[in-house]
């Protein structure tokens, strides 16, 4: 369970959350800039119907808000070439991009791209805190839950969130089945409380 206290009450009452290796005391403690920005753009964060309806294409618009939101503050999309040496011969090895990267905290959007993604971004962090890059990991996924809600749109709709994408149901077996290995891990399952019938994000 994570460290209610930790997390400002109004972010409580808008996500799922889900903790593990201590994250929040980690975010709090070694990295307060990160943490205070992640938090205000979890409390402004709002979707709309017109959101979710909305074309895909690379990114939807809904993880767009989450990058544009961080990147006003520092955070940048960030790749990483950790080198193996082995004898005098040097092999790359890069690591998939974290979607925002700031102040050791690499922060990944997952709100409806196949599930087998946590499985790669929980790689990621992983090796990342194995080599000392990133103290702590954030998910910013939707909860399960919102499935009702896509419902309501219609079946295109409702098939279009369907049981095999990413959602917070689907992140929890993974990480508690080590899938993050010893890197502390903070996820957030985005519900009800943040959808709005009109587009409403509060970007200051």
């Amino acid at each position: 369970m994570p460290t209610m206290h930790l997390i400002p009450q109004d972010v409580v009452a808008s996500y799922q959350i889900g903790e593990w290796h201590n994250a929040t005391g980690v975010l709090q403690t070694a990295q307060p800039e990160a943490w205070g920005d992640i938090c205000a753009m979890l409390r402004a964060f709002r979707f709309s119907t017109r959101d979710i309806l909305a074309g895909g294409g690379r990114k939807s618009v809904i993880a767009q808000r989450i990058d544009d939101f961080l990147f006003a503050r520092g955070w940048r999309e960030t790749g990483f070439e950790p080198v193996i040496r082995i004898g005098t011969e040097e092999h790359k090895s890069p690591t998939h991009k974290v979607d925002c990267f700031k102040n050791r905290v690499g922060l990944e959007i997952e709100w409806n791209n196949k599930d087998p993604f946590f499985d790669r971004d929980l790689n990621n962090f992983r090796l990342l805190f194995d080599l000392r890059v990133i103290d702590v990991g954030v998910i910013v996924t939707r909860a399960s839950f919102l499935q009702e809600i896509f419902k309501g749109l219609g079946m295109k709709i409702a098939n279009k969130y369907g049981a095999s994408t990413t959602h917070f149901d689907k992140l929890v077996p993974r990480l508690e089945g080590g899938g993050g290995g010893g890197c502390p891990i903070l996820a957030f399952g985005i519900t009800q409380a943040c959808y709005t019938e009109e587009q409403e994000f509060d970007d200051r």
